[in-house]
């Protein structure tokens, strides 16, 4: 006699698939890539390659010879892994650094919880967090490799706007001093490449990443929007009270990684919380602790360690902020 197998309702299947997903992220993802190819030439796409190749690498040996499971490398999820941990890193990185980070990123963030939809921390950001303690030198190295494309028209060197303005405050200069040392423009910063990550070069190239996703939507504007709005008025509360040391909120918005963090990482699925008001209070704590690190902490950037600290409170978030129940009650008379 069969068995009869049951399952708990509703028995609701949506046209969504873990490899769609993952694959209109990347597309999501691909303006940026190629802004960076653009002024960053070979270095973009060997980081990119390295980390998606490692990534799934990595993914398959896991499955296939050590837990002896499913192979789920063709859902993309390890490809995103990869792409995204390259976005993440200086453009000058060498490769072997990425092939760390990648094999960190999926190896112990993601395969030692046991795999997608099991792991507590962004693995793109272990990988990144790691790399940045082990290798702190190397990961702030902000020197432009050449680029096909714009041969002879950058520095060989560069830094941050936000490594700028960390050091010109700590060598006790105003914000308006090293404004006008550095010829720093907030429609430069909008329309062309800053100093940053590979993923950080262009802020418009982003948000068109962020309009394709929430148009197919992949994902809810609650986080993103949440972050952004938090950063804006928690920064914006400093520059009132101190212009001449803390910059103001549109050029915390326009540099760094917070853009690339709040669309395409504190957006996970599995690491972000659930319901809406979960997703509120979880993008309100990345962008205090991001300012609150930006502001006074040792690292001109605290996106990456803003996110996984809030990872770290989802399971609290989704017990005490549970998303309503399918269907409702319907009384009668």
């Amino acid at each position: 006699m069969k068995k009869l197998l049951v399952s708990p309702a509703p028995h609701l299947h949506g046209k969504e698939s873990t490899r769609g997903l993952m694959r209109d992220v990347i597309i999501a993802l691909s303006p940026s890539l190629l802004v960076s190819i653009y002024f960053f030439g070979f270095s973009a796409i060997k980081l990119a390659f390295v980390g998606v190749i490692t990534c799934v690498l990595v993914e398959y040996v896991i499955q296939k010879y050590i837990t002896k499971s499913k192979v789920c490398v063709n859902d993309y999820s390890a490809a995103l892994t990869g792409l995204l941990l390259a976005l993440n890193l200086p453009p000058s990185s060498p490769w072997w650094i990425m092939l760390i980070g990648s094999i960190v990123a999926i190896g112990v963030a993601k395969m030692s919880f046991g795999g997608l939809g099991q792991n507590v921390f962004n693995p793109a950001l272990v990988g990144r967090v790691f790399l940045l303690v082990s290798f702190p030198v190397i990961m702030t190295d902000w020197s432009i490799p050449s680029s096909w494309f714009r041969a002879g028209a950058d520095a060989t060197t560069g830094a941050t706007p936000l490594a700028i303005v960390k050091e010109g405050l700590s060598n006790g200069l105003t914000m308006d001093q090293i404004f006008a040392e550095n010829n720093f423009s907030y429609l430069e910063m909008l329309f062309s490449k800053i100093g940053g990550s590979v993923g950080e070069v262009s802020i418009l190239a982003l948000l068109l990443g962020l309009a394709y996703l929430l148009i197919r939507k992949v994902i809810r504007p609650h986080i993103p929007v949440t972050i952004i709005a938090t950063v804006v008025v928690f920064s914006g509360i400093f520059w009132v009270l101190d212009p001449s040391h803390y910059p103001d909120p549109l050029f915390n918005l326009l540099t760094g990684g917070i853009l690339l963090g709040a669309i395409f990482m504190a957006t996970d699925y599995v690491t972000s919380p659930m319901s809406s008001r979960g997703m509120i209070i979880y993008g309100i704590g990345i962008g205090v602790i991001t300012v609150l690190i930006r502001n006074f902490g040792a690292y001109p950037e605290g996106i990456s360690f803003a996110i996984l600290i809030m990872n770290a409170t989802v399971p609290l978030l989704n017990k005490y902020f549970k998303p309503a129940k399918f269907g409702k009650e319907v009384k009668n008379g």
